[in-house]
């Protein structure tokens, strides 16, 4: 009589394994759950927040239990309202569409401040997010006006949009990475008006910091500062770095973000490189974190102890989708689902518990002063969102 136990065996190890599967699965299926639940209930924190044009929610201390608030002018002022209109996307709900509309609205008086270069973070953040979702004229006149504004910010001798204007004394005329992700407004306001002076600049200013801006391994300045005669870079320093040659993690994140929404509105295959070299550097860095969320600078010297920084991660995840859609590689999107879905974790959410109009943890925004160290703030939840309904429209 043949032996049936090897038969046996092997039927019952399957089916032991096949029942652990279906446990994990079960297991994960619910932890996913949960966490779609704690962020619906973080979203629905931005809609208790009151309106108030002077109360732009910027960054929140865990410690202090209180929220950082600023007036539009602050550079951070759009991601508040732009929250609100990818919310819309994101969920249909009608709510976050009528809040978004009274945000937005306070933000319009920020075209004609012609003493920062953040304006396509305060503008195209807010009313160009809402353009997406009900386009209408007078949106896109806000966002000319503003265009208008930013532009007369632009050197013909250097090539660029000068970003601050303090440290006159110090710095003849500087311009950071961070001001890459302002060019979206002036490619917009060309498709707006049909008028290619701001798709120019905006071109000349991604050249002129291609040029002068990265290192030999991908790695960028934070701040190069240029002599306006000459047009010629003659320092290159660091404001928010951890010093003058380390590689500042949000830094490399604009340039990221940067270079692929120029690519978009240009084809330029120099900008499409540079994007994907930028990401090579920091995905393949040995101090970036099993987790995928970065240190606040590489070289902090303070790592492994060193805080995050969720923002960085968030914007290079929103730029991976986007890089994804121009290549044949599934790094970039494979990358993006690791960010999203560490994220979504009680490592990474806020409680439900807190009271504030936030949604992720642990962003750094000033680490040389020491400023919103380790703490939610509103531009890391705003790429958050736009990652995740990047993913969704994949």
């Amino acid at each position: 009589m043949k032996n049936t136990y090897p038969t046996l065996w092997a039927l019952t190890l399957l089916c032991f394994f096949v029942a652990c599967k279906t446990e994990k699965n079960e297991t994960a299926a619910r932890e996913a759950k949960a966490m779609d639940s704690l962020l619906q209930q973080r979203y629905s924190k931005l809609l208790e927040h009151p309106v108030d044009s002077l109360s732009f929610p910027r960054s929140y201390s865990l410690d202090k239990k209180s929220v950082n608030k600023v007036p539009s002018k602050d550079w951070t002022s759009g991601f508040y309202p732009g929250n609100l209109w990818l919310l819309y996307q994101l969920t249909g709900d009608e709510a976050f569409k009528e809040h978004a509309l009274k945000w937005t609205a306070l933000v319009e008086k920020e075209k004609l401040n012609d003493g920062t270069h953040d304006m396509g973070f305060k503008i195209y953040c807010s009313f160009g997010q809402g353009s997406k979702v009900q386009p209408n004229e007078s949106y896109n006149d806000i966002i000319l006006e503003s265009a208008k504004t930013l532009s007369t910010r632009f050197n013909q001798n250097v090539g660029s949009l000068r970003s601050w204007d303090f440290n006159k004394d110090i710095w003849e005329f500087p311009v950071i990475i961070d001001n890459m992700m302002n060019l979206e407004l002036l490619f917009e306001a060309t498709k707006i008006s049909g008028d290619s002076t701001y798709h120019n600049i905006a071109v000349a200013h991604a050249n002129t910091t291609l040029k002068n801006h990265f290192r030999e391994d991908h790695s960028s300045y934070h701040v190069v500062v240029y002599d306006t005669i000459t047009g010629q870079a003659k320092d290159k320093v660091t404001h928010q770095g951890f010093d003058a040659n380390s590689a500042w993690a949000r830094g490399q994140a604009w340039g990221i973000y940067g270079y692929t929404m120029a690519y978009r509105y240009t084809k330029d295959v120099n900008y499409l490189n540079q994007a994907k070299s930028n990401f090579d550097f920091y995905v393949n860095h040995t101090n970036l974190r099993e987790d995928a969320i970065p240190y606040w600078d590489f070289n902090d010297p303070e790592i492994p102890n060193a805080v995050r920084d969720v923002s960085a991660a968030t914007i290079i995840a929103s730029a991976c989708y986007e890089l994804h859609s121009y290549t044949d590689s599934p790094r970039y999107k494979s990358y993006a689902d690791r960010v999203l879905n560490t994220l979504k974790s009680e490592e990474y959410i806020l409680g439900k518990n807190v009271n504030a109009p936030f949604i992720l943890k642990h962003s750094t925004g000033n680490w040389p002063k020491k400023d919103e160290m380790d703490e939610p703030i509103i531009y890391g939840d705003y790429y958050f969102l736009e990652a995740l309904l990047r993913q969704q429209r994949i």
